[in-house]
């Protein structure tokens, strides 16, 4: 395996573009969710069913979608000690970074003397989608799970496909266990999200759908975005490794092969580099811990067709690229001088690793952010999942008569501009009211 690289001139951008775009989706996804929606929105459970017969190879009934309370006790009981504690580390990062941001009702008073003010309820009923596969995202449950519970979301439910003998991995039903959730269904994909969005006989609608999820998954919550709400659209996993000449080759090449490891085979790897030796260095490593992986033949095929290596000797322009490309995890294994240029620069970045030791595996498993994050380059006009997102604000207004007089004569004044009569009046009549 050889690897190359690219130099910054003024086509890159043109190159950078063409590559981040080739997973786009195309439109035999496209029709193919559309036809598996429309059949789970007129055939409910028997569409479910149908779908996960051909494609996890399932044969379920009705009555087995719903996980039954001893298979969420089983898979509990199935962690060790060493999980757990992993797992409750994870939760309490989670928790308390999330905690930080949790937003507090607020009144005032406006120029014409009414109160005014905004309050925020969670979200009556979500959806969280988790992958499974083979690689069973147990981080997922916590990176989902967890934020709902802190805005005291009062129903929560999981989704996540079985494999061909209808199970569910024993580890993620733990950790959903763990998590305190006890609705779970074995349902994946396009199906699970239209089951989710529209209901079936055993499985009740949500208000919002949550969670990353491969092409078809997310081009299923763009779909339905409107019957029900959706988080974002989180594809297959991006990183990239800013590097100077202080960064280690074995850290470099290890944050590429950590995030080419996910299977879907169409992760995206970016490595920019200032010093060509630490490319030639961390080209060996690349070679040398390949072969002590699981799954080797994934990440060979992540780095054959998802790998891009530029050469960029100027900080400016390596920031202008980061910018350029908004990945989803940013690591800057860099000199501290240099990181908070970068951090004050580069600013469409989904997550930010930051220092040598920072590897991207902490944010993805128990750091405390959600690792749910925007990829395909939508960081330049959306963040990561929020604990705010399980959210609903209201606004609201509270005028007396004396404060509606006092609005009244500007209410007129836009009512005549906008030729809308009825809403003038509707102002004027109280304004003049004796009751």
């Amino acid at each position: 395996m050889t690897f190359s690289f690219l130099e910054f001139d003024k086509n890159i951008f043109v190159k950078l573009e063409d590559f981040a775009s080739s997973t786009a989706t195309n439109l035999e996804i496209i029709e193919t969710v559309r036809s598996i929606l429309d059949q789970v929105n007129t055939k409910k459970d028997e569409a479910v069913l149908e779908k996960t017969k051909l494609y996890d190879k399932a044969s379920l009934l009705a009555s087995d979608l719903l996980v039954t309370s001893e298979e969420l006790r089983l898979g509990f009981d199935s962690l060790t000690p060493n999980e757990l504690v992993a797992l409750e580390s994870a939760r309490q990062n989670i928790s308390d970074f999330h905690h930080q941001s949790l937003p507090e009702n607020w009144e005032g008073t406006n120029s014409h003397g009414a109160k005014y003010g905004e309050k925020y309820y969670p979200i009556n009923r979500v959806g969280l989608y988790v992958p499974g596969g083979s690689v069973p995202l147990v981080s997922t449950v916590l990176m989902t799970t967890t934020l709902a519970k802190v805005a005291r979301v009062p129903e929560i439910v999981v989704v996540t496909p079985p494999d061909s003998k209808g199970e569910i991995s024993s580890k993620l039903l733990g950790a959903i266990k763990f998590s305190g959730v006890s609705e779970v269904y074995k349902v994946g994909g396009a199906q699970a999200i239209g089951a989710l969005a529209y209901g079936t006989e055993s499985i009740p609608k949500v208000d919002k759908i949550f969670g990353p999820g491969n092409a078809y998954v997310n081009e299923a919550k763009r779909q339905v975005f409107g019957t029900v709400g959706v988080d974002l659209l989180p594809g297959p996993s991006e990183v990239m490794i800013i590097a100077d000449e202080t960064a280690n080759p074995k850290f470099t090449a290890a944050a590429l092969l950590a995030q080419a490891e996910h299977g879907s085979g169409k992760e995206k790897v970016y490595f920019l580099f200032s010093d060509k030796n630490v490319f030639t260095e961390t080209e060996m490593e690349l070679k040398r811990q390949l072969s002590s992986l699981r799954h080797e033949t994934s990440i060979r095929f992540v780095l054959d067709n998802g790998f891009m290596a530029v050469y960029i000797p100027e900080i400016e322009k390596i920031a202008d690229v980061a910018n350029f490309i908004a990945p989803e995890h940013l690591e800057l294994q860099v000199a501290e001088k240099n990181i908070d240029f970068l951090v004050d620069k580069i600013t469409t970045a989904g997550a930010l690793l930051l220092g040598h030791y920072s590897a991207t595996a902490l944010g993805d498993f128990i750091a405390g952010p959600s690792h749910v994050l925007p990829t395909g380059r939508s960081s330049r006009f959306s963040s990561g999942l929020r604990m705010q997102d399980f959210l609903r604000r209201s606004s609201f207004i509270h005028y007396d008569q004396a404060a509606l007089v006092k609005a009244e004569p500007e209410i007129t004044s836009f009512a005549q501009m906008e030729n809308l009569d009825g809403h003038g009046m509707s102002v004027n009549l109280r304004s003049f009211s004796s009751d």
